[in-house]
């Protein structure tokens, strides 16, 4: 079974470059791991886990020109699941806080959440101190909004709007446009 970051991204980089049997054995090697990452995030949940791997996999195949190949292939992938799951639970009216990147690829047994940890600071770093410093307290430390306005001194909205538009900058900076 394929399951280590090189392996995973060989595969993910030759689908890409046309190679039709190499992207099909790295759906097939994703399966497994879908199912281990979604069985222990939905326990009790288990009719709910096949819909959700299947629905990954098709995100992954319309999503892969999104795909940078000098990034890491789990941290994408992860992601890519990470945000089928959130929308599970949004149709479903759950709310669930968001996973850190680093959490994520540790649970998995893969070694590049130092890498990940790195780019999304270097991705902060981009912003203004108080949309950094926003973010990261509510999304990546876990903190409420409350609490993210308490530390920094600042009302719950500006918090919010902080958040809103860091978020939107750096979309706009990883789709490569200077929004």
């Amino acid at each position: 079974m394929i399951t280590n970051e090189d392996q995973l991204k060989a595969l993910m980089v030759a689908g890409l470059g046309g190679d039709a049997s190499a992207h099909s054995a790295l759906l097939g090697a994703l399966v497994p791991l879908l199912h281990s990452f979604y069985r222990r995030r939905m326990r009790g949940a288990e009719e709910d886990i096949e819909d959700l791997v299947q629905e990954t996999l098709i995100a992954i195949h319309t999503r892969r020109a999104s795909y940078d190949r000098d990034r890491p292939f789990t941290a994408w992938f992860y992601g890519v699941a990470r945000h089928q799951l959130a929308d599970h639970f949004r149709r479903r009216k759950v709310h669930v806080p968001l996973e850190d990147v680093e959490t994520i690829l540790a649970a998995e047994g893969f070694e590049d959440a130092t890498s990940a940890r790195m780019d999304v600071d270097r991705l902060l770093d981009t912003l203004s101190p108080k949309q950094a410093r926003a973010i990261r307290d509510t999304h990546v430390d876990g903190k409420s909004i409350a609490e993210a306005a308490e530390a920094a001194g600042i009302g719950e909205s500006d918090v919010k709007v902080s958040v809103h538009r860091g978020l939107k900058s750096l979309a706009g900076r990883i789709r490569g446009s200077r929004a």
